[in-house]
């Protein structure tokens, strides 16, 4: 119960914060020796808890949207442009899905994508021009099509699903602000769609034995993620993400240089 509940609150911790949960997910299973077919279905569970906080906390919001939907304007725009954004990692999802999996599931690839991912977040910190769109009311589709693009690139674990959305956004002139709220709606239908395909291939690995280590770890990632998208909402109005990438960059290359003198050896390695 200790790893699950150390699993969720690092689920919550890093999945909405530009540092990669995927990647947190496997290097710290990894050090807990909490691997296989079992694990990869716990982690792919307790991302729908860290999900279901984004739902939580925008629930008004993403009520009057359903039920404008049919004469607002604005409504309309923002389900377009969420589905525009979406398509791209859906398609390379279904198409790459097996061999990512297989190959770059990891911890050395992750721990490279960190570095890497670090790096590209302070180029885009220092060189973006942001600040043209405000809201994510007035994001046009060209901007929903360039996040759509960097959310695939987060298909790679160690890029960070949200990180490669809010850098794609701020890249186009979108506000930070505005780029991280967008991120927030976007991964409601993006980590839906990919948690239930995941489950529905890997259902049928788990016992009834398996659900307190699941809803420990559900319970966990759901309350933690409460506290995490507060948290971000107020830090972005005012800060810049270089601290997330200096985190990035220091992290990784500790960890490269500790698999360079212990090599991982595993699925796809």
């Amino acid at each position: 119960m200790i790893k699950a509940l150390i699993l969720g609150l690092v689920e919550a911790a890093s999945e909405f914060l530009p540092v990669s949960s995927t990647g947190h997910l496997i290097i710290v299973g990894d050090f807990l020796n909490f691997t296989g077919t079992r694990a990869e279905t716990f982690e792919i569970f307790i991302q729908l808890g860290a999900i279901l906080s984004v739902v939580w906390i925008y629930r008004e919001r993403l009520l009057d949207l359903v039920i404008n939907l049919d004469w607002d304007r604005k409504a309309q725009r923002l389900t377009l442009n969420l589905a525009i954004a979406f398509l791209p990692a859906a398609v390379l999802g279904l198409l790459l899905h097996q061999y990512i999996t297989r190959y770059l599931f990891n911890p050395v690839s992750v721990a490279a994508a960190l570095v890497a991912g670090g790096f590209a977040i302070l180029l885009i910190e220092r060189y973006a021009r942001t600040g043209r769109v405000q809201s994510v009311e007035d994001i046009t589709w060209k901007n929903a099509l360039a996040v759509g693009i960097a959310q695939s690139m987060a298909l790679f674990p160690g890029v960070s699903r949200s990180g490669a959305t809010i850098m794609g956004g701020m890249l186009c002139g979108v506000s930070r602000f505005a780029a991280t709220e967008f991120s927030f709606f976007l991964a409601i239908p993006t980590m839906f769609a990919a948690t239930g395909y995941s489950l529905y291939k890997e259902w049928g690995s788990l016992t009834l034995a398996d659900a307190p280590l699941f809803a420990v770890g559900f319970i966990a990632a759901f309350l933690g993620g409460l506290a995490v998208v507060r948290f971000l909402l107020v830090y972005v109005g005012q800060h810049s993400f270089a601290p997330f990438a200096w985190y990035r960059i220091g992290f990784g290359g500790l960890l490269l240089v500790y698999f360079h003198y212990h090599p991982w050896v595993g699925q796809g390695g």
